[in-house]
């Protein structure tokens, strides 16, 4: 399988954030050409701030390595990681990191800030960008703006109520 094929399956749990309600962001952990770990956003689902797509997938790899390093892993992410989980990638070595959408907002492989490359740290990470750029950033646009419609259409209803 190549990069696009995993990304397709990080976009498949991105869209299991999407169907619970979550910002749909989703990851895959690859490791000698098979998936070892997968997550999805879930925040809102589990109350914890530290409910990352790449959190998640980070810690069941890791269950399956039997180690904290995954330094023979590649992550596919569909969006630019937060500063969290930028850390947590170079924190678990991850040498590769191949990314579907930038997030001009929050990223911090380039947009914002460059952890994955920060030369202080003792870890760098080889990055891979717009891999199936446009179906992540789709698929967040279409969130945001199926979002924005319930809060109009719920505006709109307490309007008639009053």
């Amino acid at each position: 399988m190549d990069d696009t094929a995993f990304m397709r399956e990080a976009l498949v749990e991105a869209q299991k954030a999407y169907d619970a309600g979550e910002t749909p962001i989703g990851c895959v952990i690859v490791q000698d050409g098979q998936i070892i770990g997968r997550g999805y956003n879930r925040r809102n689902q589990a109350g914890c701030a530290l409910c990352h797509a790449e959190i998640d997938a980070i810690r069941s790899a890791s269950e399956v390595v039997g180690d904290w390093r995954l330094d023979t892993c590649t992550i596919y992410i569909t969006l630019e990681p937060c500063p969290m989980c930028a850390g947590a990638i170079v924190q678990a070595r991850i040498p590769r990191a191949v990314i579907g959408a930038m997030n001009p907002k929050a990223g911090c492989a380039g947009s914002i800030l460059d952890l994955l490359h920060e030369s202080r740290f003792n870890h760098q990470v080889e990055t891979v960008t717009g891999v199936l750029e446009e179906e992540s950033r789709d698929l967040m646009q279409d969130f945001f703006k199926s979002l924005r419609e319930r809060d109009k259409k719920r505006k709109e209803e307490g309007r008639e109520r009053s």
